[in-house]
Order: C-alpha cells, then structure tokens, then sequence
C-alpha cells in the first residue's frame, strides 16, 4: 500500500496474470465518478443539441376485447 501512495497504481498477479490493480481511495472515487447524477445533468444542459424533441411518437395500437 505505501508503493500505491509513493509510485501509484500497484497491480496484483495471480500465477503471471493481472488479476486486480489496488489504487489509492482518492483515485478510486475520482475514476468512479459522481452517483448523484449532477454531473449528467451539467452536461445534459451544456449540450448544443439540448432543444431536441426526445419525446417518442405514440402508436395506438388496436384493443381486442378480453373475457373475463
């Protein structure tokens, strides 16, 4: 873990293949992301083509009678 800290992301072998990288808690949460969704919603509204119509064209479809 100090190396993780000193030299960065350390990787993890299992019989001579990589099997998982141990990064430090910062740029774990920093690779994850945002959950809260404000990140998409910034970028949702910077977006040039923010006035598309996104709302999808109804079909009615015909009703069949059903016996109860």
């Amino acid at each position: 873990m100090r190396r993780v800290r000193s030299e960065g992301p350390q990787r993890v072998t299992v019989r001579g293949r990589d099997e998982v990288v141990i990064v430090a808690a910062e740029e774990y949460n920093r690779l994850k992301g945002d959950r809260t969704g404000e990140a998409l919603v910034a970028a949702m509204q910077a977006s040039p083509h923010r006035n598309i119509e996104l709302e999808p064209d109804r079909v009615r479809l015909p009703v069949r009678g059903v016996e109860l």
